[in-house]
């Protein structure tokens, strides 16, 4: 009878994620006292790719996970895997219907040339933590669709499992945080780069305004928020991705009493 439970969660799970897509390869990943979940992986490859190994021609692959019960979180999980790279449009109803305008772009932009772009687009949004309150996850991924160089980003997702909702800093945190905690974020990017207290950050970095200042991308964590800056966003492509981790123990003033995060401090 245990296995036969297991085994019936699991089809109730791909049938919840049936809307968007399917695919018969799952790896369960089950935790005590979490929601039930299952990695499912879309995969297409364009018309012309023939024999050709995955490396040699167009592929387009995504790999998410799928929450037992929990269409909001589903529904949330598989927009933000395909809207990565802000390919996806709110038009698309599945990861076919995107992956179809993906395939045709790449049709198009290589009519005619005598050497094709080879493009790619690749997503895999992993869960880093769950509890009975909070789910973490990361979305990593990489696109490809010509040019000098493809593109790698780093994005994170909060998600409140008891109010069903994306967690916001304005969730965690009291109001009139962002001024404090740029400052505390200040003093450990300076302290991290190098750099002095007095030092223009306009000679090195993209901040607006030449001031600093934290974005969204955050993920929280047992001990701290950690953000990530992606390519492009304060530095040049060349320097890559700028990550930056605050403790609670630095902003404990700062923290939202009775938070998915008041577990941690």
């Amino acid at each position: 009878m245990k296995y036969c439970f297991f085994l019936l969660a699991a089809l109730v799970t791909l049938a919840a994620a049936c809307s968007w897509d399917k695919s018969p390869k799952h790896q369960p990943d089950i935790v005590k006292d979490t929601l039930l979940y299952q990695y499912i992986t879309f995969k297409q490859r364009a018309a012309d790719c023939g024999n050709k190994p995955d490396s040699g021609c167009t592929v387009i692959q995504i790999k998410y996970p799928a929450f037992h019960g929990a269409p909001a979180l589903n529904d949330t999980v598989r927009h933000r895997a395909a809207g990565l790279f802000g390919v996806y449009q709110k038009s698309d109803t599945s990861f076919k219907h995107f992956a179809a305008r993906f395939m045709k772009a790449y049709q198009q932009e290589n009519a005619g040339l005598n050497k094709k772009w080879i493009y790619t687009l690749q997503t895999t949004a992993s869960v880093i933590r769950q509890d009975s309150s909070l789910i973490a996850m990361q979305f990593s991924g990489y696109s490809f669709r010509g040019g000098a160089h493809g593109s790698s980003l780093t994005m994170f997702l909060n998600w409140d499992t008891k109010a069903h909702k994306v967690i916001k800093l304005s969730d965690i945190l009291v109001d009139g945080y962002q001024h404090p905690l740029d400052s505390i974020g200040e003093k450990i990017f300076r302290a991290e780069e190098k750099i002095s207290d007095t030092e223009p950050l306009k000679n090195n970095y993209f901040f607006v305004k030449d001031k600093f200042a934290l974005n969204d991308n955050f993920l929280i964590t047992p001990t701290g928020l950690r953000f990530v800056y992606n390519e492009y966003e304060i530095k040049p492509y060349a320097a890559g991705k700028t990550e930056l981790f605050i403790p609670y123990t630095q902003i404990q003033p700062l923290l939202r009493p009775n938070t998915v995060v008041s577990q941690y401090h």
